[in-house]
């Protein structure tokens, strides 16, 4: 199908311009991906049933072929005339083995012990392969900007208002911790992500007709595809640990979105302190000659207005009533939408962030602006410490009379009589943030360098 015709953009627009990502993504994560893990679960299954001395290597041997041979469109095909499509995917198998295999193909299992069991399976290696290493090459990039801009001056923002000063690489260092903190989480519920082999209800009915034990076999048959068994499973397995993995990506994208949309604002004509690469031949606007504008941060934060909604999909697919019911057929296939939607969107912010453009003369002008009011933490702090009685008070309206004479806080505070006594018992070191606040810092580039630090060797632990 030309991509033209197709109606997600994920296909006709976001995965054409990174043809090498896109068959990545495909490999994990396109209907062709789901139909080859589901025929790996049953090619497992039998494997298990051999290792039982349920069935021979023979038959084992004649499944493991039929297997790769069978296609997503023979699947798709077979499932038109007879209307289900594990059934029709144990069909395909079975139209290409002996007599003497047949019937161990699908041999005691449900539906959603191969679903169940294969999505378990795709999602790990999804994470492991496709979503972890994106994020690590992000979380690369973020380290190494956090550190070359660790002693880089800036104003520090709440509510959109200056602060005190930090530094932009104490900025980043937000990110480097936020998102490594979502990478463990991705990995851990990954790891946690699992299976079943346990029958139509859950209780192994099927199974115990032949085996004495039938959870071993369900143990065997699962750590064939790195998974383990659910500790309570009906027909499906419980949802939360795919709930619990979707959340971990859809708030790794958050860390994404809040990243972009600071790199975004930063870029305000007002601003100007970062700056994305802007290609030779790229336009800004239709009608505006001049505009170079956001776009790529701008992408990040609409992907994840998408996709991060549909979390809530998630959360109401882990209502299944009693044993079974298929309220969750058709809204459990878009969930991996949301990891292709994450992947691009991490892919695209490493390549930005690794170009940025800081400008350290918009930093400073910026934080100039204000520079004689931030003084007035330091200042509130170190009166309250050389005992004024209401050191809060007597800044706030130092404050007050700064906005109205045009002078600072420094010049204001250091004339004062009534604050002579208080300033006396200042270090020198005290006095001199308090005359030049753009050095009220406090550990920003060493806390910096801690936090990169930390996140390599939790992330990189052999270095």
């Amino acid at each position: 199908m030309d991509r033209f015709d197709s109606i997600s953009p994920l296909d006709y627009r976001y995965y054409a311009g990174n043809r090498e990502l896109y068959s990545e993504i495909n490999k994990y994560l396109s209907e062709k991906a789901s139909i080859r893990y589901l025929l790996i679960a049953e090619e497992k299954l039998v494997e298990a049933l051999a290792e039982n001395r349920v069935c021979s290597k023979e038959v084992v041997q004649e499944v493991s072929e039929a297997c790769r041979k069978v296609t997503a469109e023979d699947v798709y095909k077979e499932e038109e005339r007879i209307k289900h499509d594990i059934r029709a995917l144990v069909n395909c198998i079975r139209s290409r083995v002996s007599d003497k295999a047949k019937p161990y193909v699908h041999f005691t299992a449900t539906s959603s012990d191969i679903i169940g069991t294969a999505e378990a399976a795709r999602l790990k290696d999804a994470a492991s392969n496709l979503i972890i290493p994106q994020l690590l090459n992000l979380e690369k990039t973020l380290i190494e900007l956090a550190r070359r801009e660790k002693n880089t001056l800036q104003i520090g923002r709440t509510h959109g208002q200056h602060a005190e000063p930090i530094t932009f690489g104490f900025a980043i260092a937000e990110y480097v911790s936020r998102l490594g903190g979502r990478i463990i989480a991705i990995k851990e519920a990954a790891s946690n992500l699992r299976g079943k082999l346990s029958g139509a209800v859950g209780n192994y009915n099927a199974s115990s007709l032949f085996f004495r034990e039938p959870e071993k076999l369900e143990i065997d048959y699962l750590s064939k595809l790195g998974l383990k068994p659910a500790t309570h499973s009906t027909q499906i397995v419980e949802p939360e640990f795919v709930t619990d993995y979707i959340h971990a990506a859809v708030s790794a994208f958050g860390v994404l979105a809040n990243l972009a949309d600071d790199m975004r604002h930063l870029q305000r004509s007002e601003i100007s302190e970062v700056a994305e690469a802007f290609e030779q031949a790229q336009v800004g606007s239709s009608t505006m000659p001049h505009k170079r504008n956001p776009i790529n941060f701008e992408n990040v934060k609409s992907m994840w207005k998408a996709f991060m909604p549909r979390m809530t999909t998630l959360y109401m697919d882990q209502i299944s009533e009693h044993q079974r019911d298929l309220t969750n057929s058709a809204s459990s296939r878009f969930a991996t939408e949301i990891i292709a939607g994450l992947t691009l969107s991490a892919n695209r912010l490493n390549r930005i962030m690794s170009k940025i453009t800081v400008d350290a003369g918009s930093l400073t002008k910026n934080l100039e602006k204000n520079k004689g009011m931030i003084s007035a933490e330091p200042a509130y702090i170190l009166l309250a410490a050389s005992g004024h009685p209401d050191a809060h008070e007597y800044v706030r309206k130092l404050t007050l009379k700064a906005h109205t004479s045009g002078k600072s806080i420094a010049e204001l505070l250091f004339s004062d009589r009534e604050a002579e006594p208080y300033i006396k018992k200042m270090t020198e070191q005290q006095i001199s943030i308090l005359k030049e606040p753009s050095s009220y810092t406090g550990i920003a580039a060493s806390k910096t360098e801690s936090i990169c630090r930390h996140w390599e060797e939790r992330l990189w632990p052999q270095g």
